[in-house]
């Protein structure tokens, strides 16, 4: 299983980190230890002062395949969830000062929390997912799949250009703007529309 992410695929979030419009997807990878398994703790990481949430669309891939075209790309997902994606943000800052991988700041054990799926049917419109992130009940994150810079299946076009898709695989497809930090104590609740799929507190 391999849990594949992309960065910078809403305009206003890649603007609000100060970084340029990408003309392609921006891939990284977290490792199968990121996933927070469900029912387990959150624990704040020691080697960071500023972890960020970012809260995001994932799909969950159901067939193998590689070189994808993006007209049959819907075949190869068939459920979406929210997922957080967390981010030692002073280690990524330090990182990309030195123009070094982000791995350390984004791929550390339990980075990778995900919701609960929900099964995609023929009347899904991949173009128009509402979904949020509540902080302590307050609003922090909201998007819409229709404002992503890469659609889903363009996504997974150019990902089966360099990796083989496989069952069970996971895509991270970005993160809207209204990123921030969270400390001990805060809870986190991701929705799709009006369904409580992903909830967890920071330990």
């Amino acid at each position: 299983m391999k849990i594949i992410c992309v960065g910078r695929n809403y305009a206003d979030h890649a603007k609000e980190l100060g970084n340029e419009i990408p003309d392609e997807p921006v891939i990284f990878m977290k490792p199968k230890s990121a996933l927070l398994q469900s029912h387990t703790p959150f624990y704040y990481p020691e080697f960071t002062n500023e972890l960020h949430y970012e809260c995001e669309l994932v799909l969950r891939v159901c067939k193998n395949g590689k070189y994808i075209q993006e007209r049959h790309a819907s075949n190869y997902y068939n459920g979406i969830t929210v997922g957080i994606d967390f981010t030692a943000r002073d280690i990524q800052d330090e990182l990309k000062k030195k123009g070094l991988p982000w791995e350390k700041a984004k791929a550390f054990d339990n980075s990778a929390a995900l919701g609960k799926f929900i099964d995609i049917t023929p009347e899904f419109n991949p173009k128009n997912v509402n979904f949020c992130l509540y902080k302590n009940k307050e609003l922090v994150q909201q998007g819409n799949s229709g404002q992503m810079i890469f659609s889903f299946d363009s996504i997974v076009e150019h990902i089966s250009n360099y990796f083989s898709l496989n069952i069970g695989d996971l895509i991270f497809t970005g993160t809207p703007a209204g990123v921030g930090e969270c400390v001990v104590g805060d809870e986190l609740e991701g929705f799709i529309e009006e369904k409580k799929l992903l909830s967890l507190e920071v330990k």
